[in-house]
């Protein structure tokens, strides 16, 4: 024991003499102590030693020594080699962090942090292990930081916190990381956290999720700067609860079972979005910035999935699915894929996004409250046919909208661009939305929808935009447009159909239906309700519903033929446009002042708009002058009554 004595005091004489750094290793775990914050090293009953805090029972040590290494603060450095893993602790937190290593998994229990300097710790994981693990507990805030690390867990997740706190996860710059776990486990997702996750550095990260999700907190998650690759995953690719934040980075996911992102409420109230997002349990997902590129196979999967609200107002995003439709037992009622979804509503003020569902009765966003687009481009294409269930809930699929109505609401379900069961508000952005399906809608609202500015275009198999309602959601399922640019062309059913009123007020409108019955522009009149027409220009092949209020005279062409450009003045503003391939008989042209119509114009320069079929300000030259007569109203034939006077008619009921 005097030997021993002896042997600490000159390690304890030749760190201040030399101003180095004590090494206290215990098994694969080296503590180090700087010389300039050892101070007095307590050696009691010839059992223990104590450095800064930190106890040492000394029949545990199995190494002490003394060198030049420099020790950083709050850092604790994990090394992982194949079936062993080494752990480096700076002699600041010694005291703080318990680790425990077994071959090449790594158990770390944290007890403080606030202790020093109000900082917290970082862990720093690299090398490369088959059969490993990093599990963290603790309730205080740490760093982890991926340094190169490639880890793989053949019994459980890869990284375990049980940590409550803030964690940031942050990939260093240059470095490719990758974590995978075990197939058939008990755990939640390969990384997995009970608090928050801030996914972040100039890194990149690669998760592949083998028993459930790849990434999943118990709280919110953030996504900054990081390049995150989702491989694949039994279950979501990224599951939270509270909110999800994406404000910069790049995020693939693929291979996923079931959604892309999905984020639930972590209690039973919704808290709403708060200032800075302290203390908010909303289940909202926003998206800020970035580049998001999502791909689900899975029936009825999502790619963007949220309880609460999802808000959009930046970033490059591209979402396909591919999946069909599913049976839900519970509900009783038939459920399909779709891009974006929401339990809550959907705002998209900013950003690029290309929708694509190719499944059964995909849709492309799809929302139980309200639509609201003010900026960003939003390209929407859906090409699956409708899924319909028998009584036992057996899923086929039809090829036609005739087919379709044979069947109760809940018992199929129609590839739509975009479904919204509450209203349906647009005042800026480019929406392009195509559906070519049996049953396919371009957009439906079932409450109303209001158009103030902003391009739509929407081509679709069945209505191209439609303004319904239903008894749940007491809408009016009117429908206005006041201003912007609008192109609803329906190849099998009207292109603007209201299930209440129907007012245009101003803007461009560029409307075609298919034939009688079907119109260019539909209301209600079965249940008393009028299409109003107080302003705007308009363009609208298959003639405009029966009984129409037209405060705004309104003009109808003798005939038109089909692929062929046309220009139509309104005083100083000159709109081309090329006719579509088929539609109904009548053509009806309406402006501010008396419109005059060409056909068969040549066409230079210009805007185009409505994805070119027009152009404003365009220079238009040749063609011939098309006679317009008097219109009032109804689809039956030239002039809207019957016989092809005026006055209106029943042809257009």
């Amino acid at each position: 024991m005097k030997k021993l004595y002896a042997l600490l005091m000159a390690l304890v004489l030749t760190i201040a003499a030399s101003a180095q750094t004590l090494n206290v290793t215990v098994g694969s775990v080296t503590y180090q102590f700087p010389a300039s914050q050892t101070g007095e090293m307590t050696y009691a009953d010839g059992q223990t030693l104590t450095i800064m805090g930190k106890t040492f029972t000394l029949s545990d040590i199995t190494c002490m020594a003394v060198d030049d290494t420099e020790v950083k603060a709050n850092q604790v450095a994990v090394s992982y080699n194949g079936t062993s893993a080494t752990v480096t602790v700076a002699g600041n937190v010694a005291q703080y962090v318990s680790p425990t290593v077994s071959g090449a998994h790594v158990t770390i229990a944290q007890s403080n942090t606030d202790a020093v300097d109000g900082d917290e710790i970082t862990y720093t994981l690299s090398g490369s292990s088959a059969d490993g693990e990093l599990s963290l507990s603790g309730s205080y805030k740490c760093t982890l930081s991926l340094a190169g690390l490639t880890l793989t867990n053949p019994a459980g997740a890869a990284i375990n916190i049980t940590n409550g706190k803030r964690i940031q996860i942050s990939a260093k710059k240059n470095t490719v990381n990758t974590l995978t776990d075990g197939a058939g486990g008990s755990q939640k997702a390969c990384l997995y956290s009970k608090g928050q996750i801030q996914l972040q550095g100039n890194g990149t990260l690669n998760v592949v999720g083998n028993t459930k999700h790849a990434i999943k907190s118990g709280d919110y998650i953030s996504v900054k700067n990081l390049t995150l690759n989702i491989t694949s995953a039994v279950g979501d690719g990224i599951n939270c609860e509270e909110y999800f934040l994406m404000k910069s980075g790049t995020v693939s996911i693929s291979g996923t079972s079931d959604d892309g992102i999905q984020c639930d409420l972590g209690g039973t109230t919704s808290t709403g979005e708060t200032a800075d997002h302290e203390d908010e349990d909303s289940g909202n997902i926003y998206i800020e910035d970035g580049t998001l590129n999502i791909t689900v196979t899975a029936n009825a999967a999502k790619g963007i999935k949220s309880e609460g609200d999802l808000r959009i107002s930046g970033g490059d995003i591209t979402v396909k699915t591919t999946g069909g439709g599913l049976w839900d037992s519970d509900k009783v009622k038939t459920k399909s894929s779709s891009c974006l979804g929401a339990d809550g509503n959907i705002t998209i003020s900013g950003g690029k996004l290309n929708l694509t569902s190719t499944g059964a009765g995909g849709k492309g966003i799809n929302g139980d409250g309200s639509f609201t687009a003010t900026g960003g481009t939003i390209v929407i294409k859906t090409s699956g046919n409708a899924v319909v269930a028998s009584s036992n809930g057996t899923l086929s699929t039809v090829s036609s909208s005739q087919q379709l109505d044979r069947y109760q609401s809940d018992y199929k379900s129609s590839p739509k661009g975009i479904k919204i069961d509450g209203a349906i508000i647009i005042g800026g952005g480019i929406l392009s939305v195509t559906t070519t399906g049996a049953g396919g809608e371009g957009i439906e609202s079932k409450t109303s929808i209001d158009i103030t500015g902003g391009q739509v275009t929407v081509n679709a198999s069945d209505d191209a935009i439609n303004s319904s309602y239903n008894t749940s959601t007491n809408g009016s399922g009117d429908f206005t447009i006041s201003g912007g640019y609008v192109y609803a062309r329906s190849t099998g059913n009207d292109g603007i159909d209201a299930n209440g009123n129907c007012y245009i007020k101003g803007g461009v409108v560029y409307a075609i239906g298919t034939s009688s019955p079907e119109v260019a522009i539909d209301a209600n009149s079965e249940e008393r309700k009028k299409l109003y027409v107080t302003g705007g220009t308009i363009i609208a092949i298959g003639g405009l519903e029966s009984g129409a209020q037209l405060t705004q005279s309104c003009y109808s062409a003798s005939s038109w033929s089909k692929n062929i450009w046309y220009a139509l003045t309104v005083g100083s503003e000159i709109i081309a446009f090329k006719t579509p391939s088929s539609g109904g008989n009548t053509l009806v042209v309406s402006g501010a002042s008396q419109p005059s119509l060409k056909s068969n114009v040549s066409v230079s320069g210009g805007t185009e708009i409505f994805d070119g079929a027009a152009f404003t300000g365009a220079t238009v030259s040749g063609g011939s002058t098309v006679n317009l007569s008097s219109y009032t109203g109804g689809n039956g034939g030239p002039g809207g009554g019957p016989g092809g006077g005026p006055g209106g008619g029943p042809w257009g009921w």
